[in-house]
């Protein structure tokens, strides 16, 4: 059994959300009205299809033939009705130059991103609840060192971190993380995500009744049954929702790819296809829009089969009661 005892905290940032628990069932009230007015629906309506409009521009454009995208607007479509299955015959197709068989970068796409995901879920969680349960020496400044480590632009970190794993990281000549390897990718993201994993899930689990984790103490339960057993399915919320957005981050992602797959295509992410299918010149748009609606796919899938616990992890942090 861990020695680490635990500490029912606040939140060490303010959330928000009320003071007190009595003033939650108002706050909801006044939120649930806000968002269900005639001027919130009309607004969310006009933001819905000033989003989706380029989608659809990009779909109705990846059947149109080379000639007719070069030449006009998708938006022709309406009086020119000429479509083809060719551009997507050309992205998908295995062999060649002029054919970039995307479904060998997407696999690699699935490959970075679903275990990259995994960890900082698993890692940043670990960290939240310690910092929102455990004593120990240290822990307000740690995580206030944590949650200031989110300002610091990427684009900084990114040759720092690339020495670490080619000069430090390695026995003789043997690397920890050799170039151009999957491993290097997942520490990568999992590095950049953290901060802000532990910062979100820590607003959230502090917020569990420590009702619920004193009685489990009280069973005999330690920290790992404690983080499993009780936080985990309670956080679910929660994770679902930083889930998808690591996995949005991490599918879109193009410069950490850059950066860290080794320039070569046995580990490269789709994005880094997408880039090379404009050809030298930028002009192959034909295959770009087929590549790039391929690409949104699977976001697509994740993003409405999470889409409950997606909202109710947006909301948990200051509407619990």
């Amino acid at each position: 059994m861990s020695t680490v005892p635990l500490e029912n905290t606040k939140p060490l940032l303010p959330s928000v959300g009320g003071d007190g628990p009595e003033e939650r069932p108002a706050l909801q009230k006044r939120v649930r009205q806000r968002l269900t007015s005639r001027t919130a629906t009309a607004a969310a309506v006009i933001i819905a299809v000033i989003w989706t409009i380029p989608t659809f521009g990009l779909l109705v454009s990846s059947f149109r033939p080379e000639d007719n995208i070069k030449g006009n607007g998708w938006w022709n479509v309406l009086t020119d009705r000429q479509f083809t299955l060719e551009n997507y015959a050309d992205v998908l197709s295995p062999g060649g130059s002029q054919s970039p068989n995307l479904l060998s970068y997407f696999v690699n796409s699935l490959a970075i991103v679903i275990p990259g995901t995994i960890f900082t879920l698993v890692l940043g969680s670990m960290a939240a609840y310690m910092f929102a349960w455990g004593r120990f020496k240290g822990k307000d400044g740690l995580f206030i060192v944590v949650f200031a480590l989110q300002i610091v632009p990427l684009q900084m970190a990114l040759i720092p971190l690339l020495q670490l794993f080619t000069q430090v990281l390695k026995i003789g000549d043997f690397q920890l993380l050799p170039s151009g390897t999957y491993a290097q990718l997942w520490v990568a993201h999992t590095i950049f995500g953290l901060p802000l994993a532990i910062f979100l899930l820590h607003n959230f689990i502090a917020e569990i009744p420590g009702e619920v984790i004193e009685a489990a103490r009280v069973d005999g339960a330690g920290h790992s049954t404690i983080f499993w057993r009780i936080i985990i399915p309670l956080a679910t919320p929660a994770l679902a929702s930083f889930g998808i957005f690591q996995f949005l981050w991490l599918w879109n992602d193009l410069l950490v790819a850059l950066v860290f797959s080794g320039g070569g295509a046995d580990v490269a992410p789709i994005t880094q296809r997408l880039a090379e299918i404009q050809g030298s010149r930028g002009g192959e748009w034909q295959r770009l829009t087929a590549g790039a609606f391929v690409s949104i796919i699977v976001p697509l899938a994740v993003f409405f089969g999470l889409q409950r616990y997606f909202v109710r992890g947006l909301l948990a942090g200051g509407l619990k009661g």
